[in-house]
């Protein structure tokens, strides 16, 4: 990673790919949260890849575009991008044939936490929790000040049987003012440093508590097919940022192809989050992941569930999980206005009521069911859950659990997960960003 193989805060189908491979290679992708200057002496000093992206002084911003909006600061006056959209994402890889019509599978081989550099933390991994604006409590507080931003910093356990993180210290936000003279009141414009003289550190917080880690990926996306700049943070039907921690090691991300070459790419990367991320953030760590893709031919997959699929579709472990969405395409649905609409329309509601309809056709073409058992079918067996309230476009997943269709004696047929290719993947070739 670093300030030529990222783009920071949008998706675009217009992106020079940093790199391109063949359906069927491995690619081993570094991502950086975009919160890593909460604290820059744990996440980023010392670091070369981290601090080429971050590198951001009165003479020079290695990545000015931070955002889909305006590059003059116009509207707000925050900074280059505005904002709109945050995540910094690695990519984007170019998959040699993809086609629209296409499906990328993309299957998540491994992660691990990218470690500290600076001397005093030297192999320790940190991560950060910002309860936010733009979080579900933020008009919801008991305590004064109503209105206030904390970030908790967490330091993360791996070498034990049942990794966890364990809290270090939290500060209240306070206004900071970036090297270019714009003060931040909140924390409305990505990878703001914190002058660690100007806030409180409170230390000894969450002391009896130890979260265990669920490291994933929050934005796994291939290019939207719509021209221009498309927000980072609002996730859709071309994957992006769903903030679904079941998008771990082992899990199979299947993700339909609408631009030439598909555009893969990684970031929003997580230690840890619970469903709902409620407060705004996850335990937003550095990681690196090794990704398998391999592509799935319109033809191939012509008479399967994955022929028509217009969402992220995951297949993990012990389940398959179906993402809905306020809007399953924002960009269609709301018009010229969606990227600002869909901050301000979107329900659970409505999230409910796409994921419900994209779980009934899952459960009838892939497993054969008619309407009736299905519809049995997710009422007593099909978890629904909040995905997130965070992201502008509300998302409620279905965990359909495998052991609802136990394999079936041989010959018969199981009918359940969608199949890979009949053809098999080109060799795999490692290939590092």
């Amino acid at each position: 990673v670093s300030d030529q193989t990222v783009h920071w805060g949008y998706l675009s189908r217009t992106l020079k790919p940093v790199i391109s491979v063949r359906s069927g290679d491995v690619v081993t992708i570094e991502t950086l949260t975009q919160h890593a200057s909460d604290d820059r002496e744990r996440m980023i000093d010392g670091d070369p890849g981290a601090e080429s992206v971050f590198h951001w002084t009165a003479t020079r911003k290695a990545v000015v575009r931070r955002g889909a909006g305006p590059m003059d600061a116009s509207v707000f006056g925050r900074g280059a991008g505005e904002g709109f959209g945050v995540h910094i994402c690695t990519g984007p890889v170019h998959v040699r044939g993809a086609e629209p019509g296409d499906v990328l599978e993309v299957r998540i081989l491994d992660i691990r936490a990218r470690p500290s550099c600076h001397p005093q933390h030297r192999g320790k991994l940190f991560g950060s929790n910002a309860a936010a604006w733009w979080g579900y409590q933020y008009h919801d507080l008991l305590t004064e000040p109503k209105k206030r931003e904390v970030v908790t910093l967490y330091e993360l356990q791996t070498d034990v049987a049942e990794p966890y993180a364990k809290a270090v210290y939290s500060f209240r936000w306070t206004p900071q003012t970036d090297p270019d003279g714009v003060r931040h009141e909140t924390i409305d414009y990505p990878g703001v440093p914190v002058d660690p003289a100007s806030v409180d550190k409170l230390y000894g917080v969450l002391a009896k508590a130890r979260v265990p880690i669920r490291p994933h990926f929050g934005l796994l996306a291939v290019a939207p097919k719509e021209s221009g700049l498309i927000d980072s943070v609002p996730p859709g039907y071309f994957g992006g940022n769903l903030d679904n921690w079941r998008a771990g090691k082992g899990a199979r991300l299947f993700l339909p192809v609408s631009v030439e070459g598909a555009l893969f790419s990684v970031g929003d990367p997580h230690a840890s989050q619970g469903d709902g991320e409620v407060c705004g953030t996850a335990i937003e760590c550095s990681l690196t992941g090794s990704f398998q893709l391999v592509l799935h031919k319109r033809a191939q997959i012509a008479d399967g569930f994955l022929a028509d699929l217009n969402h992220p579709f995951l297949d993990a472990e012990d389940a398959w999980v179906v993402q809905g969405f306020s809007f399953a395409n924002h960009l269609a649905e709301l018009g010229p206005q969606a990227q600002t609409q869909v901050y301000q329309k979107s329900s659970l509601d409505l999230a409910m009521r796409d994921a419900f309809r994209k779980a009934r056709r899952y459960l009838m073409q892939a497993h054969g069911l008619d309407e009736d058992e299905a519809l049995s079918l997710m009422s007593v067996a099909v978890d629904f859950g909040v995905t997130q309230v965070a992201d502008g476009n509300w998302g409620v997943h279905a965990v359909i659990r495998k052991a609802i269709f136990p394999p079936q004696a041989e010959g018969e047929g199981s009918g359940t997960a969608p199949a890979p290719s009949s053809a098999p993947p080109q060799p795999l070739r490692n290939r590092k960003l």
